[in-house]
């Protein structure tokens, strides 16, 4: 049997949705272990790992984003499920939860409010157009959230999104030096203030780390912090004429 060239076979496998998918997973797989044989430092998230070996081989391979999305868009219609998923700690919790409801409520709105306005505050400080600026507003919610923000007010979603990968890394990178720095030992509080600086990247790294008081309270401050931004955000934006 005369073997088909090797165009011949990638232009099939390249047809198939669940090449991909495929790639994803192992990228995300040969990321969580470069990672662990890293120990397990924040500067090689796998994530980052996995985002940078998933660029290589779209541009290796001249595939367009919506190609590759088409295969590996059951992964993106998992994360909203995956979400919904940390009610299940957070409820475990619910008794602290309602002991700390006042100061849950001011530290939210005191993270929100320092997050937009610092970030926006910066920007045009340092001269950024009014697109950079509107995309820089919710870089520190969750990306669904945050895209959709990014949509409703006039930035520029996809790169808002880069954005939140970026706060997300380097409050995973920041966020443990600073909580050893001011002694903070409270899970808790750990885990609320990661979740406020890295969203969903600081929750991952508090149920690895921290533990699983520390990730509920990760997961309710990325929440609650996506809920505040989407409701306030986007008619601030309109009053300020932003």
């Amino acid at each position: 049997m005369s073997s088909l060239p090797f165009g011949q076979v990638w232009v099939y496998l390249a047809a198939s949705p669940l090449l991909h998918l495929f790639a994803t997973l192992i990228a995300f797989v040969i990321a969580s272990r470069i990672n662990r044989w890293a120990g397990g430092t924040p500067l090689l998230h796998p994530v980052i790992l996995s985002i940078a070996m998933l660029i290589a081989f779209l541009l290796l391979t001249h595939t367009d984003y919506p190609t590759y999305f088409a295969g590996a868009q059951f992964l993106h219609f998992l994360l909203g499920p995956a979400t919904v998923a940390l009610a299940i700690p957070l409820f475990d919790q619910r008794e602290r939860v309602r002991r700390l409801l006042w100061p849950v409520i001011a530290g939210t709105l005191a993270g929100v409010a320092t997050a937009v306005v610092s970030a926006v505050g910066i920007s045009l400080v340092m001269g950024a157009d009014h697109a950079t600026v509107l995309s820089l507003a919710p870089k520190s919610v969750t990306s669904p959230i945050a895209m959709g923000i990014a949509e409703k007010i006039g930035g520029i979603p996809s790169l808002t999104a880069g954005l939140v990968l970026l706060t997300g890394v380097i409050g995973c990178i920041i966020g443990p030096w600073v909580l050893r720095l001011t002694r903070i030992t409270d899970p808790a509080i750990r885990g609320f203030s990661m979740g406020l600086a890295a969203h969903g990247f600081g929750t991952a790294y508090c149920f690895s780390t921290y533990g699983a008081i520390a990730g509920a309270f990760s997961g309710l401050a990325m929440g609650l912090s996506g809920l505040v931004t989407a409701f306030v955000l986007p008619p601030l934006v309109q009053l300020f004429g932003l």
